[in-house]
């Protein structure tokens, strides 16, 4: 959001914001995130590009290493503790 002039605060707020509605919306429903971009997006929009432009550039896979990462890591703390 700062790239596109917004200031900082105004940027951390529109990120928090729309991790909490997206998370929001995901618990609330319990669907899939995918069931619920096919209702929040239309075809060539500017939402499906969007998300379209995070994934190619690897959100998920972000995701899902650090999650793993942070396992591996807790489970290696664990068995030191042992």
């Amino acid at each position: 959001a700062i790239q596109l002039g917004f200031d900082a605060k105004e940027a951390q707020e529109l990120a928090m914001f729309t991790s909490e509605g997206a998370a929001n919306l995901l618990i609330k429903s319990g669907n899939h995130p995918e069931e619920e971009i096919d209702r929040v997006t239309t075809p060539m929009g500017c939402t499906i590009q969007g998300l379209n432009e995070m994934e190619h550039k690897g959100l998920s896979s972000s995701l899902i290493q650090g999650m793993v990462a942070s396992y591996n890591k807790i489970n290696k703390i664990r068995k030191e503790q042992m």
